[in-house]
């Protein structure tokens, strides 16, 4: 758990109305201080402005949206779109249309000089009068134009901290960052700087994150966050951090469903551990996944299971076609199937996703499909293998059996992955086509365990409508791992027949 420091003891953490910011600020932002959210126009700062007031008014305080850019039907248009009443908002336009309007200019003096102080006093009478305990100004950006000098720009909005500490209320000041750039004149006046960023890839969706740059007196969770601009507002996932979820669970060992592929695994799979499958499209890698949460299904367990190659009318075919039909647990809740579209998604929403299957969902079995899609639809995105390094580490953390795909490039000979995960890995399964008697078939073998025993030994692999058959060992045969094999024996392999329709395998 992030600990939940303030400046005062005395004063609560206060909301500010997006769960997952309160999360990494522990709690929320310390009252009666103020505030700088900046970002670029788009981000999402007047999203979080509002939901920051709106959950102030639900509480039954007064709120003030004071707003030098946007017009009051305009906000509230935008809350609209999000399903939002601003009934209890007080919302003050300080540009009117008359100090628009050009015959109330006048030329004694710099007009600047002029607009700046009447705006100033006006931000001060409408807080006198509304007496609030949270308020927004909207922007900063229209105070620097009228100030028209970094000098007088500082003391204004200093003369405004000062003014704002005697009244009892918590700010939020929205900048969209048209200073020069490294200009950090406000980091320095305000209590806090909540930063927000937008990226665009050259394809898929955009993507927005989120950052706390400075916190006074409080612990934070840092560095960026991913977040979404959804209807019904701002939602956050904080980073994850896998060392603050551990919890006790059970160790003892579970089928697999398959009697030969527990035997080469030394027993079956371990809770609180990661499985990599890893061999050429096609081997059965996917439905050796299939075969696995089948039986935890049957044992009575929760189970997602991650699509992001296949669609979910393909995998329900097939595992019906190889006597695995998993409808039922579908229609019973035991099992969510999810269709991601990683072009769609970034890597923090993906997290958090799994995070609410495992914490609020009870689900103990987690099946990713593939792991080539995820690293690969997102090519924008850094250190996608530390945060699925993270991912992994929280996942065995809380005692889920995780079972990971990842394929490779080539059939037979020298085969290799764009993206080396198994030293991410507890236990490494690699599959392998080979020829024999005129017949393409598939050895797998598992290669590594952190956690039990494993068999040494290359066995043939099989898909049959009957589901998942592993044969004895390969004993021989020399070069099925390398696809240059060579056969000196009488191994017996599996029955010759083979699966009528062979693409069902992978």
């Amino acid at each position: 758990m992030i600990k939940k420091n303030t400046v005062d003891c005395a004063d609560p953490r206060l909301s500010t109305g997006v769960p997952g910011l309160d999360n990494i600020l522990g709690g929320g932002l310390t009252p009666n201080r103020l505030y700088l959210v900046e970002g670029s126009p788009g981000a999402g700062k007047t999203t979080l402005a509002l939901q920051f007031l709106l959950q102030g008014a639900s509480a039954g305080e007064s709120v003030l949206y004071l707003t030098l850019s946007e017009t009051r039907r305009e906000l509230l248009a935008a809350a609209a779109t999000h399903g939002w009443d601003l009934e209890g908002v007080n919302i003050i336009e300080l540009v009117s249309d008359a100090g628009l309007d050009p015959q109330f200019e006048q030329s004694v003096l710099h007009p600047a000089e002029v607009e700046l102080g009447e705006t100033v006093k006006n931000v001060i009478a409408q807080v006198d009068v509304v007496r609030p305990t949270r308020i927004v100004l909207d922007s900063l950006s229209e105070l620097r134009l009228l100030s028209q000098s970094p000098l007088r720009y500082r003391r204004q909005v200093l003369a405004l901290k000062r003014y704002f500490a005697t009244r009892d209320c918590t700010v939020l000041l929205l900048d969209d960052n048209t200073s020069e750039p490294n200009d950090l004149q406000l980091h320095s006046i305000a209590h806090g700087v909540i930063s927000l960023d937008q990226l665009v890839h050259d394809y898929g969706g955009l993507r927005r994150r989120m950052r706390v740059a400075k916190m006074r007196g409080m612990k934070f969770r840092e560095g960026f966050h991913d977040f979404t601009l959804n209807t019904g507002g701002l939602d956050v996932y904080p980073r994850l951090v896998a060392a603050e979820h551990h919890v006790e669970f059970p160790s003892q060992i579970v089928s697999t469903g398959s009697p030969g592929m527990d035997a080469m695994l030394g027993g079956g799979l371990v809770p609180g551990t990661n499985t990599l499958l890893v061999g050429p499209s096609g081997a059965g890698k996917t439905t050796t996944v299939m075969r696995c949460l089948k039986t935890a299904l049957e044992r009575g367990e929760r189970c997602v299971y991650y699509l992001f190659d296949e669609t979910l009318g393909t995998l329900l075919t097939r595992s019906k076609a190889l006597g695995m039909d998993l409808r039922q647990h579908i229609d019973d809740g035991s099992l969510s199937l999810r269709q991601i579209d990683p072009a769609e998604i970034s890597p923090g929403e993906f997290a958090s996703d799994v995070r609410e299957a495992v914490e609020n969902e009870g689900v103990k079995f987690v099946g990713i499909d593939s792991l080539n899609a995820y690293l690969q639809a997102m090519p924008g995105e850094r250190y996608l293998l530390l945060q699925m390094h993270e991912l992994l580490g929280y996942l065995n953390q809380r005692g889920v059996v995780s079972l990971l795909v990842l394929g490779q490039h080539g059939v037979i000979g020298d085969m290799h992955s764009s993206v080396d995960m198994s030293y991410l890995s507890d236990v490494l399964v690699l599959f392998r086509f080979f020829e024999h008697d005129g017949a393409v078939r598939t050895a797998v073998s598992a290669v590594k365990s952190r956690v039990a025993h494993h068999e040494r030994t290359i066995r043939e692999f099989r898909v049959s409508a009957a589901g998942i058959e592993v044969g004895e060992a390969l004993k021989h045969f020399e070069g099925v791992i390398s696809g240059l094999r060579a056969y000196d024996g009488s191994t017996a392999m599996l029955d010759n027949q083979l699966v009528d329709n062979h693409e069902m395998s992978e």
